[in-house]
């Protein structure tokens, strides 16, 4: 709480984002998530700059998360990341004979007092609001507890900049808030909505409301959903711009590591996504620069979201093989990606992911039954050996080439050092 400190891989290039920034830090400035170059020379010379230990970040929050459920049930949690959760409390208030307040603040000193963490809480009469009152009112209070009801939301956060402090209002979205001469919540709430709409579509709605302090989703809601459709995917950022052949030998690793998944999980794939981004040409940053000039002058949000493509195909039919998926992979990264320019990061997904035996699945007549099986065996049969001996214990021959980088991310949690 008092140190100076940021938990960040230094190894990494200057640009990598600093997952935690201490509360003595912010003090002087230094905002939340920034990029390592962010932090002022003066002081990033005094600062401790902590390597990322996900594997024990992950323990703590499970932790965290079990001392939750000597007070609410699970049906009434929704984990939003790794280091929040809400929790409806109305239905325990009788139950603990306290008020929504004293039972936020027992629940926190149970995580001090069990972990030695101190614990940031949010109270609102909805899901939006208590996620603002810990976002802004908590994170900026002495005891760090927020409290916040419609009324009082628009009496002390409708003036409230910058607007992207507000959750779900990124700088993209308050950029084109700008261009309609909005800044604030409250002029989004008392504007004309018929602008509003025409910009945003069918978001309006979530903006209008959240600026009213209105969220009618519940946790029950969010128990309730069941998606129409599922995907399994995996992307990255590449620590230096690589070329045409390089990229592709990257984007082969991440879909063997999907079909993997495919295999262990028992699930085939009906298509495939690949997305790729470039590293912008100094015109391009130029272009992208007076767009956005508000953005700072290292261009790290702008430097390869400028340039990019993507491109899908479908299997014949629902697969998990990996030669079906490497295939349809390398004739789509020859249509999609440009031999010319560098490639700066990577995604992947198979989609329309179902059950292996589920009904209505269309069968291959000229696929062989026999090939099929043996690969089958052959991808269990990797996996139980990573699941005893560690991902990086049966490994392909390309993932041995200097340009590979399975090996380096199979250490990783997240996308960060594991510890």
């Amino acid at each position: 709480m008092t140190t100076d400190l940021v938990v960040a891989d230094e190894s990494r290039t200057d640009k990598t984002i600093c997952l935690a920034v201490s509360p003595s830090l912010k003090a002087k400035g230094v905002r939340n998530r920034c990029r390592l170059f962010e932090v002022p020379p003066q002081l990033r010379a005094k600062t401790v700059i902590a390597p990322p230990r996900m594997a024990r970040y992950v323990q703590k929050s499970a932790e965290i998360y079990g001392v939750y459920l000597r007070w609410i049930s699970p049906d009434d949690i929704h984990v939003y990341s790794i280091d929040e959760a809400f929790m409806e409390v109305t239905p325990y208030l009788d139950l603990y004979g306290c008020t929504p307040r004293e039972l936020g603040e027992r629940i926190r000193a149970d995580v001090t007092s069990t972990t030695g963490i101190p614990a940031t809480c949010g109270l609102g009469t909805n899901l939006y609001l208590a996620k603002i009152a810990l976002d802004i009112t908590a994170k900026h209070s002495p005891n760090f507890f927020g409290e916040l009801d419609e009324e009082t939301y628009r009496e002390t956060l409708w003036n409230h900049q910058p607007i992207t402090d507000f959750w779900r209002v990124g700088a993209g979205t308050a950029r084109r808030l700008e261009e309609l001469g909005i800044h604030t919540m409250g002029q989004l709430a008392l504007s004309p909505t018929e602008p509003v709409y025409r910009s945003f579509g069918v978001d309006a709605e979530i903006l209008i409301d959240h600026a009213w302090g209105i969220e009618p989703v519940r946790i029950s809601d969010i128990k309730g959903y069941r998606s129409q459709s599922h995907s399994l995917s995996n992307g990255q950022v590449l620590g230096t711009d690589y070329p045409f052949d390089d990229a592709l030998l990257v984007a082969k690793e991440m879909a063997d590591a999907l079909t993997l998944q495919l295999v262990e999980q028992g699930l085939v794939a009906r298509s495939i996504t690949l997305g790729v981004g470039y590293r912008a040409t100094a015109e391009e940053r130029a272009e992208a620069k007076a767009k956005q000039p508000d953005q700072d002058e290292h261009g790290a949000y702008w430097c390869y979201a400028f340039a990019h493509a993507h491109g899908s195909a479908s299997f014949v039919t629902a697969t998990q093989s990996r030669a079906t998926i490497q295939r349809e992979l390398v004739s789509l990264f020859g249509q999609v990606v440009s031999r010319n320019r560098m490639v700066h990061r990577l995604s992947v997904s198979l989609n329309d992911v179902v059950p292996q035996d589920a009904s209505g699945l269309q069968l291959d007549l000229f696929a062989d039954p026999a090939t099929q099986e043996r690969e089958q065996r052959r991808q269990q049969a990797v996996n139980a050996v990573r699941e005893k001996f560690g991902k990086n214990s049966l490994l392909r021959a390309m993932d041995l080439l200097p340009q590979a980088t399975a090996r380096e991310r199979n250490e990783q949690i997240g996308g960060h050092r594991s510890g």
